[in-house]
């Protein structure tokens, strides 16, 4: 037997050597990421656009903007029953959505040509994953600590002083999220007005459905997963490597200053080496973890935090300040041939961004200067078509709507452009001189029933073009709306 199975090429397994080799685990749990506060010109920054950024999110909902009587004073407010999307002085309809998708095309672009010129901005510093997840260190840190005295605490064993720290910190955590949600909330319904709803349960279902799913995301990505969702879940950073080139500034090790690295005493030459010591302030400085000498990584958000670590290192052992800094892979190539860096901003790839950029903002201030506040629809009867009186006269009817989208009452004057013998008349209005005047209310749709008889003398074809147009005498404004006029003809 055994010679046979030599001779198939059978290979004998030791069962028991399989059975205490260590078994792979498919799924690695996630190791905690305690970052080291650190102090610097990025870390400033970092904090400016943090309270900036937050300030906007939370404050916007309860800035007040005068839209005239019965109109929402919300700055910006996305109202479903009025139909109405309100940003200060800009109100869009449901028919002018076009301008929403106009505003995230230029952030698009925005976006696009951020990373070309300067790598994962975005996601170092204003992304609300980035955003959040500081917010909830800083909530951490002045709970348990910095980075070491968390460190001991998570491995700790459990003690009253480490459930209530944790405690404190979670519920912190908590009140943050529920916060997010809330004024997710605030910006669909008038804030001043729904916060008490909030509180006292008087809220509309809706309202607590989209506000615990805010304060679910918030609490658990910001809390439990940060730096997971930007490695795993989030799309961009394998979309960014198609928008950057070798001239794109990102946060870059200088390994021909650097290397080669090593522990360094004080008074000791640096001749034949390079200004790392290894003191893996980097490192600990990362939110992600990450050892920013190993190279570009996927992980790595350009937050920068690495470099005013480094530079603090740099001035105790009294080297020059770089060695971590905002770089390109064409200067690491220049500098290895001897030659002189160069930045270069101004590019094919980001001249296209920026010319598009501003067509489209171009484009849209247009179309803003130029927008109707006036919309005519004309709907003409079909069943039947057409009515013929006892004089033989035919008449034809139609529903008009006017749209005023204007913030005040207005007098309009609706004209009939038809053929000479036209009998214009409409259900509960003035009508003078073959003109009806219409006041419509502020925001709102008028409704004309309008009827249009024509003798036979003047029917020459089954259909008779005819155009309904509405006037603004005081402002010059203008909409019209071809139709037609059907009958037997002759």
């Amino acid at each position: 037997m055994v010679a046979r199975e030599a001779a198939v090429g059978v290979e004998r397994v030791d069962v028991e050597a399989v059975n205490s080799a260590p078994k792979r685990e498919l799924y690695k749990a996630r190791e905690p990421i305690y970052p080291k506060l650190v102090h610097g010109k990025f870390r400033t920054l970092k904090w400016g656009v943090l309270f900036a950024t937050l300030g906007v999110y939370y404050a916007l909902p309860w800035l007040r903007w005068a839209r005239g009587p019965g109109e929402p004073d919300q700055a910006v407010l996305v109202d479903f029953p009025g139909q109405r999307f309100y940003f200060f002085f800009i109100e869009i309809w449901p028919d002018e959505l076009y301008y929403v998708t106009g505003l995230l095309i230029l952030g698009a672009l925005a976006l696009f040509l951020a990373t070309a010129l300067f790598g994962r901005v975005w996601c170092g510093y204003t992304c609300p994953q980035t955003v959040w997840t500081d917010l909830y260190i800083v909530v951490e840190r002045l709970v348990e600590g910095d980075r070491n005295k968390r460190m001991r605490l998570a491995s700790a064993p459990w003690s009253l002083n480490k459930i209530s720290k944790k405690f404190a910190k979670h519920s912190l955590w908590l009140l943050i999220a529920m916060a997010t949600g809330g004024a997710w909330v605030f910006y669909f319904h008038d804030a001043p007005t729904i916060l008490p709803q909030l509180l006292l349960g008087r809220a509309p279902m809706s309202a607590y459905l989209f506000m615990g799913i805010l304060t679910f995301t918030t609490y658990i990505f910001a809390g439990s997963m940060r730096e997971q969702v930007c490695t795993f879940m989030c799309p961009w950073p394998r979309i960014q490597a198609a928008l950057t080139d070798e001239e794109t500034l990102q946060v870059t090790y200088r390994e021909d200053r650097g290397e080669p690295r090593g522990a360094h005493k004080k008074g000791e030459s640096w001749e034949g080496r390079g200004d790392c010591i290894s003191c893996r302030a980097c490192v600990a400085a990362c939110p992600m973890g990450i050892d920013i000498r190993d190279g570009a990584q996927l992980e790595c958000i350009n937050c920068a935090l690495c470099i005013d670590a480094c530079d603090d290192i740099m001035k105790k052992v009294d080297r020059p300040t770089g060695l971590i800094a905002y770089d390109t892979d064409k200067n690491r190539e220049l500098r290895a041939a001897g030659k002189k860096e160069a930045f270069n901003l101004i590019r094919p790839r980001t001249i296209l961004y920026a010319f598009v950029l501003g067509l489209v903002a171009v484009m849209m201030a247009y179309g803003l200067s130029k927008r109707a506040t006036i919309e005519l629809n004309v709907l003409r009867d079909r069943t039947p078509p057409f009515v013929q009186l006892s004089s033989g006269s035919i008449r034809n009817a139609y529903t008009v709507k006017i749209l005023n989208k204007a913030n005040e009452t207005r007098d309009l004057v609706l004209k009939v452009d038809a053929p000479d013998g036209a009998q214009i008349s409409a259900i509960g209005e003035t009508v003078e001189d073959g003109k009806i005047q219409i006041n419509t209310e502020s925001d709102s749709v008028h409704s004309v029933r309008l009827f249009v008889t024509l003798p036979q003398i003047s029917i020459t074809k089954p259909s008779v073009p005819v155009t309904i147009s509405i006037l603004d005498p005081q402002s010059g404004e203008e909409a019209a709306n071809p139709t037609v006029f059907l009958s037997e003809g002759k």
